[in-house]
């Protein structure tokens, strides 16, 4: 057998592998399929609308609010959300913290996957999508335009993270020298996708520095990209929480029971963290909010939603994770954690949908289109999570 013989059989064999690992496997009728496969086919209905006719034909959207649901759920709030990656690669590859090693795999492709939907679905919201390299290039944005770092940080990150992510899909391939040489990148990227972590998840506070006299006073801070960076990282933390719980019950057939720390003992350490962020950043909000002068503007309705956000979504389940964390109760934790990524949400939607044009008799509020769509988007990260897990060691060492 010749050299071109073998690579033609080689690539065979390859196609034929790929292909039988597209297949689905296991009962397909789940009741997670019956309810996403028609939020996902109305979903691109609604998409292919909005590409035909515009963003006025299925959304909410003006002149005076042009950003909406899809930018301020999907993006700024989604990379929030997806902080966990930089966060455990920080602890588990820099701080040497062995503990968490079983988690970062799977951390890492939850973070690579949000970014990949969250930053694609931006394409949604653009009025002309065919400009969505403007930022990239500098055109009418300049090079000192915050949106031209935030692009350029966005995209290197996604690039970092697939390659912290890619020995795993070296060794579903056998590319056993790939995924040796792929390790020895793992340390550069983890460093490179920390920074990169830190200049994007700040810049996007930035980003609505320039629009002060367009957000509330509550909401609306010279230290909004500290405030971004410090949430994001318990943000990051509590998804963890959250998701790894549901991960443990529906794939628990996949992850291997050698594990020299628990699935417990990891909970308990990352509430730990999570409750010192959670407790540093409300520091930070109470002291702005008193160097500010506030007060009165407790008194009225904003005042109010203000209160319930940094009390009952930072407050309260700040103290759940210390108390949770002290007295090894699970529940506790795992209710904090929904209850901290609820804050995190109604934070970025205060400061770019809810408290932005507050003052506005007519206040925009999403069309059902914009929901089903970010739901679509939802449901098929999720198709596509389970589809690797399925299928790559990512739980597991080997495939």
């Amino acid at each position: 057998m010749n050299t071109t013989t073998a690579v033609a059989s080689d690539f065979r064999s390859f196609v034929r592998f790929v292909l039988s690992e597209m297949k689905p496997r296991g009962k397909f009728l789940t009741p997670f399929n019956v309810i996403s496969i028609p939020i996902i086919l109305c979903g691109l209905g609604i998409l292919v609308v909005r590409f035909i006719y515009g963003l006025g034909s299925v959304t909410n959207l003006s002149q005076d609010t042009p950003w909406g649901l899809w930018l301020g759920f999907d993006v700024v709030t989604g990379v929030a959300l997806a902080g966990g990656a930089y966060v455990i690669t920080f602890v588990v590859y820099v701080m040497k913290v062995e503990k968490y090693q079983s988690i970062a795999k799977v951390t890492v492709l939850n973070g690579l996957l949000a970014y990949a939907f969250y930053g694609g679905a931006l394409i949604f919201d653009i009025g002309r999508p065919w400009h969505a390299m403007n930022p990239f290039i500098g055109n009418d944005f300049g090079f000192a335009s915050v949106l031209f770092l935030i692009c350029w940080h966005f995209m290197i990150y996604m690039v970092a993270t697939f390659v912290e992510f890619s020995p795993v899909i070296a060794e579903w391939l056998n590319w056993q020298k790939v995924k040796r040489f792929l390790h020895k990148l793992t340390l550069v990227t983890v460093i490179l996708g920390i920074t990169l972590s830190i200049l994007h998840q700040s810049g996007l506070g930035a980003l609505f520095l320039m629009a002060k006299p367009k957000i509330h006073p509550l909401w609306w801070s010279e230290f909004t990209p500290v405030l971004f960076f410090v949430s994001s990282i318990y943000a990051g933390l509590s998804m963890i929480i959250f998701e790894s719980t549901i991960s443990h019950k529906v794939f628990r057939k996949l992850i291997t029971p050698d594990k020299k720390y628990s699935f417990e003992d990891i909970l308990f350490g990352l509430s730990k963290g999570a409750a010192v962020v959670i407790f540093v950043y409300y520091f930070l909000k109470a002291l702005m909010f008193i160097h500010g002068k506030q007060w009165d503007m407790l008194n009225d309705g904003w005042g109010q939603w203000y209160l319930v956000e940094v009390l009952g979504f930072v407050l309260v389940p700040g103290f759940m994770f210390a108390f949770g964390y002290r007295n090894r109760s699970l529940n506790v934790i795992k209710t904090a954690s929904v209850l901290a990524l609820l804050g995190i949400i109604v934070n970025r939607l205060n400061v770019s949908v809810i408290a932005y044009n507050w003052y506005e008799e007519v206040r925009y509020f999403p069309s059902w289109q914009e929901f089903m769509v970010t739901a679509m988007v939802i449901c098929a990260e999720i198709w596509i999570f389970r589809w690797i897990v399925t299928r790559m060691p990512v739980f597991s060492t080997s495939h």
